[in-house]
């Protein structure tokens, strides 16, 4: 099946003000523009990405893979992280199980908070 992307998406909560500050810092790093950033609350979005709407958007960003699948929180970061020069050198320690284990329960707290974090 070939891919209607250009590029991966990701997906974040555009009425978050920590999420908006995570997603201005991933931009600044992301020069070459290898990902495509749309709040969630962006019309369409659910059209455009059918597999969105199962999800819950409170656990976390998403992003949409070439191919359509879709990575959530601690797991869309370590494929955003192989992506960015900045990142991609911590990114081999998400496949240290016990780290990948921490890395989601920090990001689920992180998730749970984020409204407090960004204020």
């Amino acid at each position: 099946m070939q891919s209607l992307l250009s590029r991966p998406v990701v997906v974040y909560d555009g009425d978050c003000p920590f999420c908006r500050k995570q997603v201005k810092r991933l931009k600044a790093r992301d020069p070459g523009e290898y990902f495509e950033y749309c709040p969630r609350q962006q019309d369409g979005l659910v059209a455009r990405f059918p597999k969105l709407a199962a999800g819950d958007f409170n656990s976390g960003m998403r992003l949409v893979h070439l191919d359509g699948e879709v990575s959530v929180g601690a797991d869309a970061i370590y494929h955003i992280a192989r992506r960015l020069r900045t990142y991609k050198y911590f990114a081999w320690l998400y496949r240290v199980p016990v780290a990948k284990q921490i890395a989601r329960a920090a990001y689920a707290w992180i998730a749970a908070h984020r409204m407090k974090l960004g204020a």
